[in-house]
């Protein structure tokens, strides 16, 4: 029996019951890969259990259920390549790596203003419990990130940039993104600008980290991405950029450790000392989203009266 396409036009109750069961049947088959190491695990243990968590959670998933759903599931998931003008692709995600970097102090300033979140005292359990999730988390990232080869900064940026970028935008922006505005078309984006799709998918992207106090830039983040998929229809614009993000977090971990430089440092620019780098940054960035949007609108306003002439 053919299953390409054959839940195609079911109800989106049932596509969620069908995402959230293959989830879990693949987190499940990955969780055996634990028994494979001895115990307690190694650093090398746990990248592995990593690398088997994030595809069985973030990206099997995604391509599996969107080969149930469509007869063209990776242009179902908007992962074709850019339908644009010779050239403009590569202009465009130039231009979206380009906003990246620049963004990078307004994001280190967000999450300074972030960390400074304080909860009533009622809530004081919850914050506790908040405190110690960022502390494992930010213990279990710097034991992946102690890398001084080369050997271990690729390996440190397939795992920590690539898979994460491929696997979370499949998720978050392909799938959830998608599910939440059915009717969105790929092809024609402006008929429709999915405020509500992008998000809420993005406040599920941020939480889902459990790092509450880098809740805002994430989510933010996350919302930028969604824009992104919906002005140039192709979820490579917000992969590249999510990877752009991650990788240049593992690439100053590994200069910082080979160079003796003080990570919080690098992690502090934007702030204190340098915060109008953080403003300047907040402000060029707002001026390129704009600038991106305005871009990307044109192009397809340009392709539009081209087809119908």
């Amino acid at each position: 029996m053919a299953l390409k396409g054959k839940y195609e036009q079911s109800h989106v109750a049932v596509k969620v019951i069908q995402w959230i069961g293959c989830i879990l049947v693949c987190s499940m088959i990955a969780a055996g890969s634990m028994f494979f190491f001895e115990q307690p695990l190694s650093v090398t243990a746990l990248k592995w259990v990593q690398f088997f968590q994030s595809t069985a959670m973030f990206l099997l998933p995604p391509l599996c259920v969107a080969y149930l759903w469509s007869e063209q599931p990776l242009k179902w998931l908007s992962a074709y390549p850019l339908t644009l003008p010779k050239g403009k692709g590569i202009r465009l995600g130039i231009g979206a790596v380009l906003l990246m970097l620049v963004a990078l102090p307004a994001i280190n300033l967000l999450s300074y203003w972030n960390q400074q979140m304080s909860l009533p005292a009622f809530l004081e359990p919850l914050e506790q419990w908040m405190k110690t999730s960022e502390e494992s988390a930010k213990v279990l990232t710097e034991q992946f990130m102690q890398a001084t080869t080369f050997g271990g900064l690729i390996i440190n940026i397939l795992l920590m940039a690539l898979l994460p970028a491929l696997g979370e935008e499949l998720t978050f922006r392909g799938v959830l993104q998608r599910l939440l505005t059915p009717r969105l078309i790929a092809s024609s984006p402006y008929r429709q600008t999915p405020h509500i799709a992008i998000w809420c998918s993005a406040i599920l992207f941020s939480a889902i980290h459990l790092q509450f106090y880098g809740f805002v830039p994430r989510m933010l983040m996350g919302a930028l991405f969604g824009y992104m998929l919906v002005w140039t229809g192709s979820l490579w614009i917000p992969i590249l950029m999510h990877f752009t993000n991650n990788a240049m977090a593992v690439l100053l971990y590994f200069v910082s450790l080979r160079a003796g430089w003080d990570m919080e440092m690098m992690d502090a620019i934007g702030t204190n000392d340098t915060l109008w780098l953080g403003v300047v940054s907040m402000v060029i960035t707002i001026v390129g989203i704009y600038a991106f949007r305005r871009s990307t609108t044109m192009s397809n306003a340009s392709s539009r009266i081209s087809s119908g002439s």
